[in-house]
């Protein structure tokens, strides 16, 4: 099992790039930068990563963006997290970012978008790896301050393939946010949103009916109400779901708790992610192996998220057909019968 996962075809539709900055690239950048920590050594910061809950880990994630200052600092990020990606065969990735973590401590839009794409571009050239980008919008802050920040992104419009909302689910609900995803979608960017983490079943109600998402970010907690889980086999909305992440912030006490192969099991389109794996403690293949080892799904079952996240990607029909060949021929050669 363990073999046949390391080598599965992956595709990752739930991961903020901030949240991939290991500790030895923070202590890096911030020397490179010439910036104090709050921290002597690698072994602090990771003992840092013991979270009770949703806000306590972003408290230290904020902290750690602050030595992202410059495009080579967040081209070095993404590439050290496209390099992870080969490692583990995730040959297709739709990261998101955060500009509003980065233009109020003064760092401009085109320095955190140009270097995010310029690792990308190399990735699609010198690793095979195709990707796309999501804007997200902390939802903390004002829907006011997250309208600004997509017309700062409309000159890169290019470069962007949508928007999303992050953040503190509790106490920030998706209608909050309606104008803003309004405007987005008239602008031609796809749209998802976080809901059903922390938050409520009916938060991802709203995120279909007034942000119009064609994705859920988390959406775990779908299993409060019935009604909606049905919808959501029945239309197929995608999960990204992220294990380990729904662990260590205590939305399941133990792996063994979590639901992820039981809405499998009802024929939820749910895929697996690895959200901020520095944080969180594993990429795509631990977030694999997590599940495998504490829920017991069969090898197809396994496959079966990847064939979900193609479905739910962001990438064109002919992409689609190419990839899902991959995965057949994967499935075929791993799974035939022995004579």
């Amino acid at each position: 099992m363990d073999g046949f996962i390391k080598t599965l075809p992956k595709i990752e539709l739930h991961l903020h790039i901030e949240g991939t900055l290991e500790p030895e690239l923070m202590f890096a950048l911030a020397k490179r930068n010439n910036l104090d920590l709050p921290y002597e050594t690698v072994g602090q910061v990771r003992a840092a990563y013991d979270f009770d809950d949703l806000q306590s880990f972003l408290d230290l994630y904020y902290q750690g963006a602050q030595v992202l200052l410059n495009e080579q600092d967040f081209y070095d990020l993404t590439w050290a997290y496209l390099k992870r990606c080969k490692e583990e065969h995730v040959i297709h990735t739709e990261i998101f970012f955060d500009p509003q973590t980065h233009t109020a401590r003064g760092v401009s839009f085109d320095v955190v978008i140009n270097g995010i794409t310029r690792a990308l571009e190399d990735g699609r050239e010198q690793l095979n790896i195709s990707s796309h980008t999501i804007m997200c919008f902390l939802r903390h802050l004002t829907e006011e301050e997250a309208i600004e920040t997509l017309q700062q992104a409309l000159p890169y419009k290019d470069k962007i393939i949508g928007v999303g909302l992050d953040s503190s689910e509790q106490g920030h609900p998706p209608e909050k946010f309606k104008r803003v995803f309004e405007q987005a979608k008239e602008l031609g960017f796809l749209t998802v949103a976080h809901a059903g983490e922390e938050g409520p079943a009916s938060n991802i109600w709203d995120g279909l009916d007034m942000l119009h998402i064609s994705r859920v970010d988390h959406g775990v907690r779908c299993v409060e109400d019935e009604s909606l889980v049905q919808h959501l086999a029945e239309k197929q909305i995608p999960l990204t779901v992220c294990p380990l992440s729904n662990v260590k912030l205590k939305v399941f006490d133990h792996m063994r708790d979590h639901n992820i192969v039981e809405l499998l099991r009802k024929g939820l389109c749910v895929t697996v992610n690895s959200d901020d794996p520095a944080y969180f403690g594993g990429y795509m293949g631990d977030n694999f192996l997590a599940v495998a080892h504490a829920l017991n799904p069969s090898k197809r079952e396994l496959a079966k998220f990847t064939e979900n996240a193609i479905e739910a990607s962001f990438l064109t029909l002919e992409e689609k057909t190419v990839y899902k060949e991959v995965l057949q021929h994967y499935i075929d050669k791993q799974l035939k019968p022995i004579l």
